[in-house]
């Protein structure tokens, strides 16, 4: 079926309505990238007497992050947008900061939390959006995703105490 009005997209939503979204979609990408980021960090540098604890649970949610990370990128070209792809844009799009140098695991854990609290926060705003254009594909990835996170964010706070 070939889609001839050009006030929609592929899947058939207003693509008027879609920019917001994808907007949205782009600044949670972009977060998500950061994210990524300080998680790898924490993978690579965490030291000390939880190191063999950490460093395994830090490369599982950074593989994780990777997947959800193309997710995002493939539902923005679903909507008929253009994912980021620069780290300049990251940098100006995201919602969390770097979290350099961080080596100590409890300090590792407790930037986890945080990342994990902002994204499922602005995961929380894209699927409110996403809902009220009718587009309950977006709605169900990232309600997916904030479901998995709200367990993670509980067992790394039951670490920290």
């Amino acid at each position: 079926m070939s889609n001839s009005n050009n006030a929609t997209n592929q899947i058939g939503l207003e693509k008027a309505d879609m920019s917001e979204v994808i907007a949205k979609l782009n600044n949670l990408l972009s977060t998500y990238h950061v994210f990524y980021l300080n998680v790898r960090g924490y993978h690579w540098n965490v030291k000390g007497e939880h190191f063999f604890t950490l460093h395994p649970q830090f490369e599982e949610l950074y593989t994780s992050l990777q997947l959800q990370i193309d997710e995002i990128a493939e539902r923005i070209l679903t909507l008929g947008g253009t994912p980021l792809h620069a780290y300049s844009d990251f940098a100006q799009h995201t919602s969390i900061s770097e979290d350099k140098n961080v080596k100590d695991g409890t300090s590792c854990v407790k930037g986890v939390v945080t990342g994990l609290q902002a994204l499922i926060a602005e995961q929380r705003q894209v699927s409110a959006l996403a809902e009220e254009s009718e587009d309950q594909g977006s709605a169900d990835l990232v309600d997916a995703y904030v479901q998995e996170q709200e367990k993670l964010v509980w067992m790394y706070n039951a670490f920290l105490g």
